[in-house]
């Protein structure tokens, strides 16, 4: 809110009992005193309707007026400093434009940010507007909410839809119209409408027991990622840190059953296929995902585990680069796996280069051939379209990597599904993996799995 006005409090106070769930007052040129007063108002009608009231800039009035916390800019008092004054209790919000700004405002203890402007508003005129993409990519580098910000109206809000916002804020939208508590109305119906387009990634994989790969490990990758997880079971195994015990294939005409529930019911917006243990699993597969015409499809070719038990069997090798393979989007396999579909020893980058494009002329899609078993570097190497991308990455020190390979691709597949180039879904995952291994979660006798939740407060 901006403008003073004798009504401003029974103004708010409409927009509340309409469908407003935060308040955020800001009056930078209101003398300190009246700003108390009027956040004392505002305060006891928040406090009644139990929602969140806070106040721009000023931290001494959130204080005075005992308000639920603060929001500031990039201009004001650094979030760091800002919360270190008003203790973990109060809410802090941060305005930012890049992800860069986003990042370092979570560090330093921001609650939630506030994105934008992201369209022209006449509040802050001086202030850039925020595209698209900078807003879908700060929502997917955070884990706090992340609030729209400036020029949002009801002829505008569904632009935003598949930002991955969690709300937006507004001022003239609702303060400028003639009928407060139907404009506040209006947009909290088309609010929900525009935040309700859920992502969803389905995972075809083995189950692990343990936890630490297979569908376990896509399903809370996939959940990290704020994306709604489906899951097609190919096989249960008995296994932990320390190896692969025994293995219980599922048949493949449930395999079928399973995709079918899946695709006719919540359908995927991208698919990543792990463990398929046989040619006939793979077969079926390979038809039902040509059926429904599946889309952003992530092939992790799993032949061995992390602990060198053997999870695919000689047979349906050739079914999956057949059958299975061409359909992927991407496929990631490692080293060991790499050297087993291109038919050559790999010990150097230049071997990865020779493999993957030996891989992608046979199957015809893009290869991510992951580096981490090589001694020198973690480095992945992408071959799509006859260009090779290398992406660079340090080589984390730590022997829990039990469902890394599961991992990445799940992360992979979350990004493609929100909509991001295969460059930057790659890029996006490696980062999210990084952040997984350094966590340094310590768990089983073995090689322990990562901390898929790292990035989660």
């Amino acid at each position: 809110m901006w403008t003073r006005d004798k009504s401003l409090v029974r103004q708010v106070e409409e927009s509340i009992e309409a469908g407003v769930t935060f308040v955020q007052l800001r009056e930078k040129d209101l003398p300190f005193d009246e700003l108390v007063v009027l956040g004392k108002e505002i305060k006891k009608i928040a406090d009644r309707r139990r929602i969140p009231f806070v106040i721009n800039d000023d931290v001494e009035a959130v204080l005075a007026c005992d308000a639920d916390g603060v929001h500031v800019g990039q201009h004001d008092m650094q979030a760091g400093d800002v919360r270190r004054k008003i203790g973990p209790d109060k809410i802090l919000g941060v305005s930012v434009q890049t992800v860069d700004q986003a990042i370092l405002a979570e560090k330093q203890g921001a609650d939630y940010l506030g994105v934008g402007a992201v369209f022209s508003t006449s509040t802050k005129k001086d202030a850039d507007e925020v595209s698209f993409d900078t807003l879908q990519a700060i929502c997917g580098a955070v884990s706090i909410p992340v609030i729209a910000i400036g020029g949002i109206s009801r002829q505008n809000i569904l632009r935003l839809k598949g930002s991955g916002i969690c709300g937006i804020a507004v001022v003239s939208a609702i303060f400028a119209q003639p009928d407060i508590m139907a404009a506040t109305k209006e947009l909290h119906r088309l609010a929900a409408e525009m935040v309700a387009s859920v992502k969803t990634v389905l995972t075809i994989a083995g189950s692990d027991c343990s936890g630490g790969a297979g569908i376990q490990a896509d399903i809370k990758t996939i959940t990290a990622h704020k994306i709604y997880a489906s899951s097609v079971i190919t096989a249960l195994t008995a296994q932990n840190t320390t190896g692969v015990y025994g293995i219980m294939e599922v048949t493949p005409e449930f395999v079928a059953r399973q995709i079918d529930c899946v695709f006719t019911d919540i359908r995927p917006d991208a698919v990543k296929i792990g463990m398929v243990s046989n040619a006939d699993i793979i077969a079926v597969i390979a038809e039902k995902l040509k059926e429904y015409k599946a889309q952003n499809i992530v092939v992790d070719p799993v032949m061995v585990s992390t602990s060198n038990s053997k999870l695919l069997c000689d047979d349906a090798v050739n079914a999956m680069m057949k059958e299975l393979l061409p359909l992927a989007d991407v496929i990631t396999p490692n080293i060991p796996e790499a050297q087993v579909l291109s038919g050559m020893l790999i010990h150097t980058r230049e071997d990865m280069q020779k493999a993957a494009k030996i891989i992608s002329a046979d199957v015809g899609t893009a290869v991510l051939i992951k580096g981490g078993h090589l001694t020198m570097s973690a480095n992945d190497l992408l071959y799509a379209h006859g260009t090779s991308y290398w992406f660079d990455s340090q080589r984390v020190n730590n022997t829990n990597t039990h469902g890394t390979g599961c991992t990445l691709s799940s992360a992979i597949a979350c990004n493609l599904a929100l909509g991001y180039s295969m460059e930057r879904s790659i890029e996006n995952a490696k980062k999210y993996i990084t952040g997984a291994l350094l966590a340094g979660l310590d768990l089983g006798s073995g090689s322990g799995p990562l901390n898929h939740y790292y990035n989660i407060k």
